[in-house]
């Protein structure tokens, strides 16, 4: 099986740029922008970020904002403030050398099993296993699991690491996972390509479009958020940065909040305003409606234009407020959807 698979890489491997490199910084970086992120999305990003941050150092020396605008729009920043966090880590503890013992990695911040596994083989040729979504569904499909793949995660484990060869784990690991992204893919498998053919089960006992079998989602919530648009008399907005902690920790956004049963979008905007900013606000035109997924829920921004009224802007629920003019914003890192906003804005005459 090693050496089918092995050859087949040979021949039909995908070609990136992570994959020319023993670099285990810029390795790493690729592992972080790959977790939950298509190829495709990831390459632009990928240049981009090893130009602007060549070395750990690099990275390690420049504040948070400057990172998160260098991520702008690839989503998940938390992989970002890690990816900084971890790289001041790695200068005042590693002596700016990326680790290459395993439990040393994975105290590093953003870094799990599957992630370090994927840096220490691709970096150092360790034979150590990975197990990302691509490889558990080769695996599930491979002895025909008869439960989700989260409720065999330690089989799973196991199954990973006997089949990895204890040289070439670099080339087997990335073997893995290009089977898993371009033929033993979730839907429609090209089964009649793939190396592992004769040796799996779910292939044999026509079963490979039914295994990996799924856990059963309920539907995503759905919040309506009043957002507001903050004009003073001078012709600047009005944003904040959130909290280091959640979803879109440390990025900037206009200010707003989840609208109450039986409130109005507009009563919404001005006690948001009120209990976030200490704020009094007068709610004028509609300006845009947005409709955005996360991973766990779906959102909804009804945003309006809003005058200044009265009151000093405090960071009562925010980690800082500033009033900018229209021109300067592309100086902010922004959450995706606020970038909607932002080019509504500029659009109107």
């Amino acid at each position: 099986m090693r050496s089918h698979l092995l050859s087949w890489y040979q021949q039909h491997g995908r070609d990136l740029p992570w994959r020319q490199t023993r670099d285990p910084y810029a390795i790493w970086v690729s592992e972080i922008m790959l977790q939950q992120t298509q190829v495709g999305t990831v390459l632009p990003y990928y240049h981009r970020w090893l130009e602007r941050f060549p070395t750990v150092q690099d990275l390690a020396v420049v504040d948070q904002q400057t990172v998160l605008k260098a991520w702008e729009g690839l989503g998940y920043y938390a992989r970002a403030r890690n990816l900084h966090r971890a790289a001041r880590i790695i200068v005042d503890t590693h002596g700016g050398q990326f680790p290459d013992i395993l439990d040393q990695v994975m105290a590093l911040p953003g870094i799990g099993r599957t992630t370090a596994g994927g840096i220490l083989s691709a970096a150092f040729d360790q034979a150590v296993p990975i197990l990302d979504g691509n490889v558990k569904r080769i695996l599930a499909r491979l002895v025909a699991l008869d439960r989700p793949p989260s409720r065999a995660l330690d089989d799973l484990w196991r199954l990973s690491a006997t089949l990895l060869p204890p040289s070439r784990a670099r080339d087997f690991n990335q073997a893995l996972m290009d089977l898993g992204a371009t033929l033993c893919s979730r839907r429609q498998p090209a089964c009649d390509r793939c190396p592992w053919q004769d040796h799996c089960r779910a292939y044999a006992h026509h079963l490979q479009s039914e295994i990996p079998m799924t856990e059963t989602r309920t539907p995503l919530p759905h919040k309506q958020i009043g957002v507001a648009v903050v004009w003073n008399d001078a012709g600047q907005v009005l944003i904040d940065r959130r909290r280091q902690s959640g979803l879109l920790g440390g990025l900037w956004e206009f200010p707003g909040g989840k609208i109450e049963s039986g409130e109005s979008v507009e009563d919404c905007i001005r006690r948001e305003i009120q209990e976030e900013l200490a704020i009094a606000v007068e709610v004028g035109d509609h300006l845009i409606t947005l409709d955005h997924a996360y991973t766990h829920f779906k959102v909804t921004l009804n945003v309006f234009h809003c005058r200044h009224l009265s009151g000093e802007p405090q960071p009562i629920e925010c980690d800082e407020v500033r009033w900018v003019e229209l021109a300067d914003l592309d100086q902010y890192p922004f959450p995706k959807a606020n970038t909607h906003i932002i080019a509504a804005l500029r659009a109107q005459p």
